[in-house]
């Protein structure tokens, strides 16, 4: 693309934090002489953020400013709300377009629309690109021109349609300009047991720990539910961060073995729960399938509360809750597992659950945490069917047969054998004093019978699906 102006250009990064494979970024070198690259700290976000998602947040911020100073320019960090302060730095730059990567969630789209009409006010351009999906929304239909409701027939599309051209990169000057300082992290930004590069936050360690899952991703479709493992591509914060582009995930793993497949099937997924929330933009607030409105969810605030706590009583869902509060993130197989107990065995909304995932997990992605939880729930698009209900002690004893799982999140029963570690309310006394355990002191009860609670969701469940 020919140099249309010697006016700056501002990037403003949001879920894009990296330079390569980044058409915003690449448009705006591509097209300006200069261009000046700006994040803006929304508290409006930030406080809806647990701490391992702000820390991480604050790292990858922190990789992206050195990246740029080593290229003679600064990450500009401004705190506040968008809708003023991105006018005020153009205006104060005298830039004339804005170049972003697009995001589907409707706090997202209001907002853009916002600073988007501001900047039409003053003749600034504004140009949007989908640089966080591998297919824009829109670019993925069926052969009547819709967005398929069932997942399957969109993969296979997916898989068939060509990549749009992103933009190539110019050679524009990248400014540097003073702004606020960022705030340093809360806490270890990436788990443990990385090193070298793939430690390191930002797109360099982020394209380290692609290399390390693209060597594993043969094994990919056999390991990927064993949560004692690392058996899966564990890429989703950089994706949901943008250090990595999902086109780049896709390009160094490819589907050239089973396993390879599998994982890049889970991009389709990506795209597919982005696309649907970017056509329905209520799926963060309402059941795709309207009858499930109906639902007479249980005021439980004592079983949610110990389900956040990782005190059910039910050792893999307990594991799981207490990954989730110690790390900021939980293996997916136990995700759906511990949502699953939260909405058909406690029946509590599932959005209650949504909300508390979204504020506490590191990747939290709005259309992927909505889309799941209502899959679980059986109220949305491909949904799984409402009378599928996990049970959590054959999940954990099909995915999680040693026990390892448990006895790292859930210490106080390490002393059980494999068997009786998924249920030890059904351990015999001598076998509970044995491992030091008195049920009820060191290890909750189960707060809910299983079985009485998978038949009582599943009346609330007919007394709505079924016309009265």
């Amino acid at each position: 693309m020919p140099i249309l102006t010697d006016a700056p250009a501002v990037v403003w990064f949001r879920r894009d934090l990296r330079l390569d494979d980044n058409p915003a970024w690449a448009a705006a070198t591509s097209s300006h002489a200069s261009v000046l690259a700006l994040f803006v700290l929304d508290p409006r976000l930030l406080d809806r953020s647990g701490p391992a998602r702000r820390s991480r947040l604050l790292a990858d911020l922190a990789a992206l400013r050195a990246r740029l100073r080593s290229l003679g320019g600064e990450l500009l960090v401004r705190h506040g709300d968008p809708r003023a302060v991105i006018p005020e730095v153009v205006a104060s730059h005298g830039a004339t377009a804005v170049h972003v990567n697009l995001d589907v969630s409707p706090f997202a789209t209001d907002r853009d629309l916002a600073v988007q009409r501001r900047l039409a006010e003053h003749a600034v351009a504004w140009h949007g690109h989908w640089g966080t999906l591998v297919h824009r929304p829109g670019a993925v239909r069926t052969a009547a021109g819709g967005l398929s409701q069932v997942f399957t027939p969109f993969h296979r599309v997916w898989a068939r349609t060509a990549w749009e051209p992103w933009p190539e990169p110019g050679e524009a000057r990248v400014l540097a300009a003073e702004g606020d300082p960022l705030p340093v992290p809360e806490s270890s930004p990436l788990g443990d047991g990385l090193t070298g590069d793939a430690a390191q936050p930002g797109e360099q360690g982020a394209f380290a720990r692609l290399l390390l899952a693209a060597a594993r991703a043969d094994r990919y479709d056999d390991e990927r539910n064993t949560p004692s493992i690392q058996g899966t591509s564990e890429l989703s914060a950089d994706l949901k961060f943008g250090t990595l582009s999902a086109r780049t995930v896709a390009r160094v793993v490819g589907e050239s073995t089973p396993g390879r497949a599998a994982l890049v099937r889970q991009l389709a997924w990506r795209d597919w729960y982005a696309h649907l929330l970017h056509a329905t933009p209520t799926l963060v607030r309402a059941p795709m399938k309207p009858q499930f409105e109906a639902i007479e969810w249980l005021d439980d605030d004592e079983g949610f509360l110990a389900w956040t706590e990782g005190r059910t009583g039910i050792p893999f869902v307990d594991a799981g809750m207490r990954q989730l509060r110690d790390t900021g993130w939980m293996h997916n197989r136990v995700r759906m597992v511990t949502a699953s107990f939260l909405v058909k065995n406690l029946l509590v909304d599932w959005r209650r659950g949504e909300r508390h995932f979204r504020h506490v997990l590191v990747d939290a992605d709005t259309p992927q945490n909505v889309g799941n939880w209502q899959w679980v729930a059986g109220t949305g698009p491909d949904a799984s069917p409402y009378n599928r209900i996990f049970n959590p002690v054959l999940q954990g004893q099909r995915f999680d047969p040693d026990g390892a799982y448990i006895r790292r999140w859930v210490p106080e029963l390490s002393g059980l054998d494999d068997t009786a570690i998924h249920e030890p309310w059904a351990a015999g006394p001598l076998e509970l004093a044995a491992a030091g355990i008195t049920l009820g002191v060191e290890y909750p009860q189960p707060i809910v019978d299983l079985r009485a609670s998978r038949q009582r969701a599943l009346a609330a469940y007919e007394a709505v699906r079924t016309p009265r």
